[in-house]
């Protein structure tokens, strides 16, 4: 009669293997806690002063849009009030007016004196870089200085701009932050010389990554200097100059600090923006539900705007 033999599993064999598994397992995901631990030091820093001082403020603010509150009273909900006082103040429409005509001054006048710059630097020449330096360093410095410097150039009687005009013929020169009518395009010529500097280094870094095999095909075709420009080197910048459009028309609508050190808003309410406004109301004036409503105003402008311009930019790339 044939037996058949069974072969035992060798289970002791197989052992040391599953256990040396078991091992690399648990010690991955020792490892993986590690380096989740190690990013959070490195982040909870940072996001901790951003949730203080930034992302709690701004929740609250977008609460007290809805409320009444002084610092002399208790908050209390008023719902859309402050917008409809808002909407019937004539000051809050003149802000308005102000701050879209800066930014249709500032945005496309730095952007063009900002591409012009950096095409005329995109050169290898002997000592470019400190021409690079120079026109950059007025981002860098003082906006107070800055702000001072412009207005002592703009003095109507004794500014060196002025004397220029009288100079080549003009007998009534502007009167510049002195005259309501001239007062916002001396806020606009002294923000885009201080800005282009630094767009001018995006734009200079988005032309060395231009290709040169492009404009030697280019050459070769027999397109002129214009029909590289035109075909070769916009189209290629097109990203480029979609952020700092986006970046430019956020400063723009948040502009403050320039327009107080040199007109403070005025003459009268000519250079007065929002940012000045929600400032005045708020801060001065202590009425922080109102102020608060009128940041949220122009939270939801600055949003439209930038979302816009996503949608046209995802527009032309198709």
């Amino acid at each position: 009669m044939a037996t058949d033999t069974i072969n035992p599993t060798p289970l002791r064999s197989q052992a040391p293997g599953t256990r040396r598994q078991g091992n690399r397992k648990q010690g991955n995901r020792k490892q993986a806690r590690r380096n989740t631990l190690i990013g959070w030091t490195f982040i909870l820093p940072n996001f901790l002063g951003f949730l203080a001082f930034t992302l709690i403020p701004v929740l609250a603010a977008f609460a007290l849009a809805f409320m009444e509150w002084t610092s002399f009273s208790a908050p209390k909900w008023v719902g859309l009030a402050n917008f409809e006082r808002m909407l019937g103040s004539d000051s809050f429409w003149v802000a308005l007016r102000n701050t879209l005509l800066y930014a249709l001054g500032h945005v496309p006048l730095t952007l063009a004196l900002a591409l012009i710059l950096a095409m005329l630097l995109n050169r290898k020449l002997k000592g470019i870089g400190f021409f690079r330096v120079a026109i950059f360093f007025p981002y860098i410095t003082s906006l107070v200085a800055v702000a001072v410097v412009w207005n002592m150039l703009f003095s109507p009687d004794s500014g060196p701009i002025n004397q220029f005009l009288q100079f080549v013929g003009v007998a009534n020169p502007p009167g510049w932050t002195s005259s309501s009518d001239w007062a916002m395009p001396a806020v606009i010529l002294t923000s885009v010389w201080r800005d282009m500097g630094y767009y001018m280094i995006l734009y200079l870094a988005g032309l060395q990554a231009i290709p040169t095999e492009l404009y030697e095909a280019a050459e070769v075709d027999g397109a002129s200097a214009w029909q590289r420009f035109w075909n070769v080197t916009l189209p290629s910048l097109r990203p480029t100059t979609f952020f700092v459009v986006v970046m430019l028309t956020v400063s723009s609508f948040k502009v403050f600090d320039l327009i107080v050190v040199m007109t403070n808003g005025g003459p009268g309410r000519s250079t007065t923006v929002l940012s000045q406004l929600i400032y005045q109301e708020g801060i001065g004036e202590g009425k922080f539900g109102y102020s608060s409503a009128i940041s949220l105003v122009l939270f939801l402008i600055v949003l439209t705007v930038t979302v816009l311009q996503f949608k046209l930019q995802q527009r032309r790339e198709r």
